[in-house]
C-alpha cells in the first residue's frame, strides 16, 4: 500500500502542485501525492514550464480545494504544508490524525523581474522542492527500518 501524501498551499497552483508532480513522478511505487490549497487558482505557467523541463507535464492539471478533499474523507500519511513563513497564518490545514510537516517555500506568482528571471527563480524553486523530497524519503525510509 502506497503512503498517501498531501501538499497544501493557498492557491494549489505553484508550490504544491510542484510538490505533488515530484514526489508521484520520482517515488510514485511509493508515494501516492495529492495537493490542494485553500483558495483553488489556475495552475501557475511558471510551474507547468519548469516542470516540463524535467519530464514532467501537469500542463492538464486543474487546482483542488481543501475542503472538498477533506468532505471527501480523504486519509493522509502526510500533510506537508509548502506555504511561505510569511503566509503562515493564512496556510491552510487538513484536519485529522496526521503527521503534519512544513516546509516554507516563496510563492511563485509573487517572482518579480523579467520573464526570464522568474523563470529562473521558478527553477530554483522546483530544485529546492525535489531536494526537499529527496530528505523526506530518505528520512522515511530511515524511519520504517528502524
Amino acid at each position: 500500500m502506497k503512503v498517501r501524501v498531501l501538499f497544501i498551499c493557498n492557491h494549489n497552483a505553484g508550490r504544491s502542485q510542484i510538490s505533488e508532480a515530484i514526489l508521484n513522478h520520482y517515488y510514485g511505487e511509493e508515494f501516492e501525492a495529492e495537493s490542494a490549497g485553500f483558495e483553488p487558482s489556475p495552475i501557475n505557467p511558471l510551474a507547468i514550464e519548469v516542470l516540463k523541463e524535467n519530464g514532467i507535464d501537469i500542463s492538464n492539471k486543474t487546482s483542488n480545494s481543501v475542503f472538498a478533499y477533506f468532505k471527501q474523507n480523504r486519509f493522509y500519511a502526510y500533510v506537508i504544508t509548502v506555504c511561505h513563513e510569511s503566509e503562515a497564518e493564512g496556510c491552510p490545514i487538513f484536519p485529522g490524525n496526521v503527521k503534519r510537516l512544513h516546509w516554507s517555500f516563496e510563492d511563485p506568482s509573487k517572482f518579480s523581474g523579467t520573464r526570464d528571471e522568474k523563470l529562473e527563480k521558478a527553477r530554483l524553486l522546483r530544485d529546492k522542492i525535489k531536494s526537499k523530497i529527496e530528505e523526506f524519503v530518505k528520512n522515511y525510509h530511515e524511519k520504517i527500518s528502524r
